[in-house]
């Protein structure tokens, strides 16, 4: 089941959503449940090198190392490139990042138990639509559809597998 809820927005991790030329950031949250036990879920979303399998659009994410990656996607057709920085990551709890350069975003996915060997997954996300095309797909509910289809990817990929492809279970 996929939930959509009210947007909210706040100031989190330290971050402001606000763009001073823009004004407001968009804010995207979601929630879907997945068949598998909270750290199998966790661990999958831990392998961000994967996420191409998975989230549409991106390309390519490549860890530099614990808390920093690089993404390429094609955004409307634009090739788009930006690095992150994890900011929170709490085992079977939650991961959070902002990013450092390149397109405005920064999140939080959040990790809870959903009965016997079911996961609660939330995803909350910020982030500064960049020209008129992004803006006009933004209006229109564009990334709010395609997280909700990521979130059913991963669900999918993670049910049929039963397990993770990997795990990091380190802090930050």
């Amino acid at each position: 089941m996929l939930v959509s809820r009210a947007p909210a927005r706040f100031v989190h991790f330290g971050l402001t959503p606000f763009n001073e030329q823009e004004g407001m950031m968009s804010t995207v949250d979601k929630t879907i449940e997945v068949n598998v036990p909270v750290q199998v879920a966790y661990n999958q979303w831990t392998q961000f090198e994967d996420f191409p399998a998975f989230m549409e659009g991106i390309t390519e994410v490549r860890q530099l190392d614990n808390t920093h990656l690089h993404w390429r996607a094609d955004i409307a057709g634009k090739e788009t490139e930006w690095d992150a920085e994890i900011t929170e990551q709490v085992p079977d709890r939650r991961i959070a990042w902002h990013s450092t350069s390149g397109a405005t975003n920064d999140g939080m996915v959040s990790f809870e138990s959903a009965g016997t060997d079911k996961t609660r997954v939330m995803l909350h996300l910020d982030y500064d639509p960049q020209g008129f095309v992004e803006n006009i797909g933004d209006a229109l509910g564009m990334v709010s559809r395609r997280v909700e289809g990521d979130l059913r990817r991963y669900k999918a990929l993670l049910e049929s597998r039963g397990s993770e492809t990997g795990a990091w279970r380190g802090r930050v």
